[in-house]
């Protein structure tokens, strides 16, 4: 149902060792994720924003449980995300999916393009036979814009940003009703980059995808999303609509962000 909420996140907390040497134990920590709340509706999108260091990206992986918060709340559908085990998490991660910022990186360069993309179907749904696994991966493949020849072909065999419409393909195969972008154009030059983003907005609407955008770019942010967090030192200064923010910011630090752009689209 659009405009209820999907994802729910409470003072999220996440540190490190602030120790430099192998044998050090100084005891003291390093805050990446202080105490970071937001929600996130079904159908939107909501842009995370912040320069390299403030914390955006540990928030995304602690949302697709790759790390695990010190302390803090998530809830996914209204289930307790952090607790869940075993077949529970399995069935709650399946609904959320990501699309990384290298696509080279994130693509095994010994897979086929159909074995890549196929690969989530063979995890989460064992009983396809080969033929309807080939099927669905063609489908995706088309509706990215790569096309189903693809299948048999490797990635170095495509340029930059047909490997990342390659990767957006893997995240979708499974229908997720959240997909999380981490810098998904910053690897990418400008014209690319922005047929990427087309192509996002695009296959949101037709997945009907709750859309959670890591970035670093404001003209990306005001292309893409309809609210905005802002991130400064593992916390959240600023959100709210996207034009909102971008237009009259209140915090400084978004106030600067916003003055370092040249301009940013309407």
């Amino acid at each position: 149902m659009p405009g209820e909420t999907i994802l729910e996140a409470r003072k999220l907390r996440k540190t490190y060792s602030a120790s430099h040497g192998a044998l050090t134990q100084s005891g003291r920590r390093f805050v990446a994720v202080d105490g970071v709340s937001f929600t996130a509706a079904r159908g939107e999108t909501l842009a995370i924003v912040g320069e390299s260091g403030s914390g955006k990206t540990t928030v995304a992986r602690i949302v697709l449980r790759l790390i695990e918060p010190d302390s803090g709340t998530l809830t996914f559908r209204g289930e307790d995300l952090l607790a869940a085990k075993g077949e529970k998490l399995r069935l709650l991660r399946r609904g959320m999916q990501m699309v990384f910022q290298d696509p080279m990186a994130s693509l095994n360069p010994r897979m086929s393009v159909g074995a890549i993309v196929g690969e989530p179907l063979a995890i989460h749904e064992p009983q396809l036979t080969r033929s309807q696994r080939s099927q669905r991966v063609s489908e995706i493949l088309e509706a990215v814009g790569v096309g189903a020849a693809a299948q048999a072909r490797y990635p170095h065999e495509f340029s930059g940003g047909q490997r990342q419409r390659i990767g957006i393909a893997r995240a979708l195969i499974l229908r997720p009703e959240l997909l999380i972008a981490d810098e998904p154009v910053s690897a990418l030059d400008v014209s690319v980059g922005a047929q990427a983003l087309e192509l996002l907005a695009r296959l949101q609407q037709e997945f009907a995808l709750t859309l959670i955008l890591i970035s670093h770019s404001l003209p990306v942010v005001a292309q893409l999303a309809n609210r905005v967090a802002v991130m400064k030192a593992g916390q959240i200064v600023e959100s709210g609509a996207v034009e909102k923010v971008l237009s009259a910011p209140e915090n400084p630090y978004t106030q600067a962000l916003v003055a370092a752009v040249p301009e940013i689209p309407a």
